[in-house]
């Protein structure tokens, strides 16, 4: 997988700075790992460049939890795709917040998305045995 990083020498806060090289990139990795890298796999394999599609016509029973305050959530989903292809979305939310253990300290925004989340897959699952017995 290539993931193309570099900082801008004017804003980083980081004493190095650099300019993403592809070239250079791939030449570490063969030299590195006996491997050349495919730069557009990633996408090919999971449609990344209209994700809501891929979704929409492959996908079903996912939710995707995004907390605003994780600074990944701008490439999450962060609208239902369908029925069963869910964004739950938290302003507060951080990283993996919904999946860590339930303290008494947790806020109640947090315990609403876990009820909601156990809420959704249950449905899942009595939709699943109740289609099995029609069938």
């Amino acid at each position: 997988m290539v993931m193309p990083m570099a900082e801008d020498p004017k804003k980083s806060m980081f004493p190095y700075s650099s300019t993403y090289d592809y070239e250079a990139f791939a030449k570490s990795c063969k030299s590195s790992y006996g491997i050349q890298p495919r730069r557009h796999w990633i996408t090919t394999l999971y449609g990344g460049h209209d994700i809501k599609r891929v979704l929409k016509n492959f996908a079903s029973n996912i939710i995707f939890f995004n907390g605003l305050r994780d600074p990944w959530s701008g490439g999450g989903v962060l609208e239902d795709i369908n029925e069963s292809v869910v964004a739950i979305v938290a302003k507060e939310g951080a990283h993996h917040v919904d999946f860590r253990f339930a303290t008494k300290e947790d806020p109640q925004w947090l315990k609403d998305v876990r009820t909601r989340e156990i809420s959704i897959i249950k449905m899942w699952i009595q939709q699943y045995y109740k289609d099995l017995q029609n069938s």
